[in-house]
């Protein structure tokens, strides 16, 4: 049985100058070394990463990691602080909550630790890994192409880390005072005693989740770049975005009041907004482009 390789060397065709200014077509093998160095450095990086955190690993966890959970958690007294000087009274105010964690398997806190390690040097790191992976493919594009994707990195990095940020400071607060305060049914008495790693494992995942949600805008680039989406189509589902937007910030938040969700649903509104408006101006600049081919 014969297996065609014109596809695959189709697809790994990457030109890189020679000495004498000339170019040549890389073999497949050239390509898998290429990319093992890439994929070496990125695992180096990650790793120095990790380690570096480990060593500071106690006053990352006091003051990083648990300070969501404590009472004098910056995020609580700002808000209040917005609360009043927007004349809303206590509509702000989330009652500040102790949440004390439960280890209950031997290598549990050593367990946590590396899971605190891993995900921290993947914060940390990340530019680094994307900037990796922009270098292995940016030989594989042509000059237009590469004319598109300038600045990417730094634009992916950045919506990636605000989306965090917003994770961290905003969503974890709601999230844990939301769960540390309620309860189920009436009769006999609770106690919310969450476990180490269920804690971590949820501000990871929040963290991440926030800042893939703000990769929306980079998305929408990209889908109205290749086509597949344009602004009209945005602004036709634009109410059913907000309708979900407006389920999804009532979920989150602890208490019923109007004020609150609106702190979480407006930066998702404004994510939206602005992906429409790339997508809007991404689509102009391809109708331009159309016109002067034709």
């Amino acid at each position: 049985m014969s297996v065609d390789t014109s596809n695959r060397k189709s697809f790994f065709k990457k030109i890189r100058g020679k000495d004498d200014g000339e170019k040549a077509e890389m073999s497949f093998i050239d390509h898998l070394e290429v990319l093992r160095w890439h994929v070496v450095r990125s695992v180096i990086a990650l790793f120095v990463a990790a380690i570096t955190i480990f060593i500071f690993i106690d006053w990352i966890f006091d003051n990083i990691i648990y300070a969501p959970a404590r009472e004098n958690f910056v995020t609580y007294s700002a808000l209040c602080k917005l609360s009043h000087t927007l004349q809303l009274g206590d509509a702000l105010c989330m009652p500040p909550v102790k949440i004390p964690l439960l280890i209950n398997t031997i290598g549990g806190s050593f367990s946590s630790a590396i899971s605190i390690c891993i995900m921290g040097g993947l914060l940390v790191a990340f530019p680094y890994l994307l900037w990796e992976v922009w270098r292995f493919i940016k030989p594989a594009l042509s000059p237009k192409e590469l004319k598109y994707a300038w600045g990417s990195t730094f634009w992916v990095s950045l919506c990636f880390f605000i989306g965090a940020a917003f994770g961290y400071f905003l969503l974890a607060p709601f999230t844990f005072n939301f769960l540390a305060s309620f309860k189920l049914g009436t009769l006999g008495s609770q106690t919310y005693l969450p476990s180490l790693t269920d804690y971590i494992d949820t501000l990871i995942n929040i963290m991440l989740g926030c800042g893939i949600a703000f990769e929306l805008p980079v998305i929408a680039y990209v889908l109205s770049k290749i086509g597949l989406i344009t602004p009209k189509y945005l602004k036709t589902y634009r109410k059913y975005a907000y309708v979900i937007i407006l389920i999804i910030a009532g979920v989150i938040t602890p208490s019923p009041d109007w004020t609150s969700q609106l702190i979480v649903g407006i930066p998702l509104v404004l994510l939206y907004e602005l992906s429409i408006f790339i997508s809007a101006r991404v689509y102009k600049k391809r109708l331009v482009e159309e016109k002067q081919w034709d």
